[in-house]
């Protein structure tokens, strides 16, 4: 579903709109509607995953916990921004909630690399998971600790994902419009998810 400028560049989506989901990359929080933040790697196929998830409204690719206001793509890569890679996730609490997404976030990446998903290196590829309500920050720890025993007994070392409310890492800076569903408009395109292969158990979600 897309939404055009005008009938004269009918061919082009709407900017503004994811080009698979069709609603508002910016998509606001509402009755029924949580937003959360996740960061697992490369955000092209972070984002592809979530798009891809049943009750998920909305999401965006950007870059989140670092310093430098308004960063470029570019300056992200050099790792001196100190952002990550991020998704913002919009979902709709009826379908679906945070304990499943979480659970989603981290069987399709290793969580217990640091600073690296696979031959991806540096700062802008750790894990975190940045948080918006007091339910989503019990889901993303209690979740964390369950998977970090079911990884350790597998011969992984330990869980390096970030965990904090979102209010406390600064603000979410929406990525350029071509890092927008990527892997849509370029199906072929590079995807990164080294995963561990051990299932992460779903948690009884909090309120």
């Amino acid at each position: 579903m897309f939404t055009f400028h005008d009938s004269v560049h009918a061919s082009v989506p709407d900017p503004g709109l994811h080009v698979v989901l069709g609603t508002a990359l910016d998509l606001p929080v509402s009755a029924g509607r949580e937003e959360i933040f996740l960061a697992a790697g490369c955000f092209w196929g972070v984002e592809k995953v979530f798009w891809e998830t049943p009750g998920v409204l909305a999401t965006a690719t950007g870059y989140m916990g670092g310093r430098t206001p308004h960063p470029t793509y570019e300056q992200v890569c050099t790792g001196r921004t100190g952002h990550a890679e991020t998704v913002r996730v919009v979902f709709d609490t009826h379908l679906t909630d945070a304990s499943h997404l979480i659970a989603t976030f981290f069987e399709i990446h290793d969580p217990t690399q640091g600073n690296r998903q696979g031959n991806d290196i540096g700062t802008q590829y750790r894990s975190a998971i940045w948080t918006t309500t007091q339910g989503q920050l019990v889901a993303a720890l209690t979740t964390r600790d369950a998977y970090a025993e079911e990884v350790a007994a597998a011969g992984f070392g330990p869980i390096t994902t970030e965990i904090a409310p979102a209010g406390e890492v600064g603000p979410f800076w929406q990525a350029e419009p071509e890092h927008q569903g990527y892997l849509w408009k370029h199906p072929d395109g590079y995807q990164c998810h080294t995963r561990t292969g051990i299932a992460c158990p779903v948690l009884p979600s909090h309120p």
